[in-house]
């Protein structure tokens, strides 16, 4: 098993407080409010959302995925090429206080898992001193056998990830009195 990890930080004007309550403690809702197009719902399946449950993002219709095209967003796993129905990730860790959340990609359809035993996430948002935030998300890819994944995958995959991201940031810059 090869392991090959990837570190992304962005800056937001956002406080970490809100980001964090948004993209994690509420994601189930509002993720799939703001983005219907790409996702259909975020259960719960197991579990009551903090460490130890698993949440199954189900991706909408004509959601597709492309083979080794893998990228995250904080607590769900998108791809995009042949149809995907849902993966299911483990709650790893939830901190209110310190604004991390640890999670773990463990199963989902068969083009997604062929080539991966799991995939890790660190996400962590901290305060800067302008009254925003500094957001580094780590992503360990745990390949199966010696499976090697494509860069540019990876890297458009990452940039679609940040698309999410700035999704949610534009809402919550719109709705300053919301997650606070």
């Amino acid at each position: 098993m090869g392991v090959t990890t990837y570190t992304d930080e962005y800056t937001s004007p956002i406080p970490p407080c809100r980001l964090f309550k948004a993209l994690v403690l509420e994601a189930d809702i509002l993720v799939p409010m703001l983005m219907p197009e790409a996702l259909k719902s975020i259960d719960t399946i197991q579990g009551d959302g903090r460490a130890g449950s698993i949440k199954q993002i189900n991706f909408a219709e004509g959601m597709h995925i492309k083979e080794s095209s893998m990228t995250h967003c904080v607590g769900w796993t998108f791809v995009e090429g042949s149809q995907i129905i849902s993966v299911r990730n483990r709650v790893d860790e939830v901190d209110d206080e310190n604004y991390v959340y640890n999670y773990t990609l463990i199963d989902g359809d068969i083009s997604v898992m062929e080539k991966l035993e799991f995939i890790s996430y660190e996400v962590k948002f901290e305060a800067t001193p302008e009254g925003g935030s500094k957001n580094k998300m780590v992503s360990k890819y745990h390949t199966k056998g010696d499976i090697v994944l494509n860069e540019e995958d990876i890297k458009a995959g990452r940039e679609k990830a940040l698309g999410m991201y700035k999704v949610v940031e534009a809402y919550l810059l719109q709705n300053p009195d919301i997650y606070i």
